[in-house]
């Protein structure tokens, strides 16, 4: 069986990372690394990773390098064929990983995978099966608090993109996707980074697939419904993450197909800011800031792209369809 490593990032963890980490454990697969890399280290955390792991499957950051940044240092370390991105708020079952591998194995075009993915809290209802865009340029978990009960069973099938709470990553893709050393880019730091993968692996011809055999289960905080009981940096991080997420990966074909629908979503989303959500104002400037880093981005992006615009707009579509 192809090398695996398994990236924990973790910031403030509770007591569901040991249930994560038994998870990866029990999988069985023998060329297997875990590695947890704690943000910004406590004493609290470093106490209860190091019960978890070993010297050499742990890491202290002084920083907080955000979602981004962590597993970037992960991924460099990593001398494996694949790379699994999981949350410490997520639990594989038997045969996650050695089920998404053996798809993989047999289909050299995909970069990524992922299964199953069910509300830990409720498993009763679906997570994620896989990653889906819509034509006002959102990126949304498909299946997300729907009944699980014969919901999207069968066979493996294509999707735009993994959820990176539970994510299958060929190496040979990251690698090719890659600019200056970043994976997933720094400046996102946390929320929408996943998407932002799935479409420059979109643009360069690596598919997805939604494997329903492989089943886990993820503890979901961030939905939208919840918005207003969310903390104001994670707001902030997703009103930014919207617009520089575009300006990197939208082509002028994507632009103008899906104009519309796409201008009518910003204006409610800066409306929004503007009116009610004040502490989300510094996301609408970062994205100023940040344009031209997002612009080289852009350039690195676009120009290599094997794909074109209107084979890519077919996965841009209504909830539902």
């Amino acid at each position: 069986m192809s090398s695996v490593f398994v990236g924990i990032v973790t910031w403030r963890p509770d007591a569901l990372l040991a249930r994560c980490i038994a998870s990866v454990r029990a999988q069985g697969c023998p060329s297997l690394t875990l590695h947890v890399w704690d943000n910004e280290s406590t004493e609290a955390s470093r106490a209860l990773i190091a019960g978890l792991t070993a010297d050499h499957e742990r890491t202290w950051s002084a920083a907080n390098l955000g979602f981004a940044g962590g597993h970037n240092a992960l991924i460099q370390r990593a001398a494996s064929t694949y790379y699994l991105c999981l949350n410490p708020d997520a639990v594989l079952g038997d045969g996650y990983i050695r089920t998404l591998i053996e798809t993989l194995e047999a289909a050299p075009t995909v970069g990524s995978a992922t299964g199953r993915l069910l509300r830990l809290d409720d498993d009763g209802r679906l997570d994620s099966t896989g990653m889906v865009m819509t034509p006002d340029q959102r990126h949304l978990d498909r299946g997300a608090g729907e009944p699980a009960a014969g919901r999207y069973l069968g066979q493996p099938e294509a999707i735009f993109g993994p959820s990176g709470a539970v994510a299958l990553y060929r190496r040979a893709m990251l690698e090719d996707i890659a600019f200056r050393g970043e994976y997933f880019d720094h400046a996102f730091f946390a929320y929408r980074e996943d998407a932002d993968l799935a479409w420059r692996a979109q643009w360069r011809g690596w598919t997805s697939l939604y494997v329903p055999a492989a089943v886990a289960h993820h503890r979901r905080r961030v939905t939208p419904e919840r918005r207003s009981a969310l903390p104001a940096e994670i707001n902030r991080y997703s009103v930014r993450n919207r617009f520089l997420l575009r300006l990197k990966n939208q082509s002028a074909g994507l632009a103008w197909r899906f104009a519309i629908p796409g201008l009518w979503r910003d204006a409610q989303v800066v409306g929004y800011v503007l009116l009610r959500e004040w502490s989300s104002i510094p996301g609408l400037i970062d994205v100023v800031r940040l344009l031209p880093r997002m612009l080289a981005w852009r350039r690195h992006v676009l120009g290599r792209r094997r794909v074109r615009s209107v084979e890519l707009a077919r996965w841009f579509r209504p909830t539902g369809s």
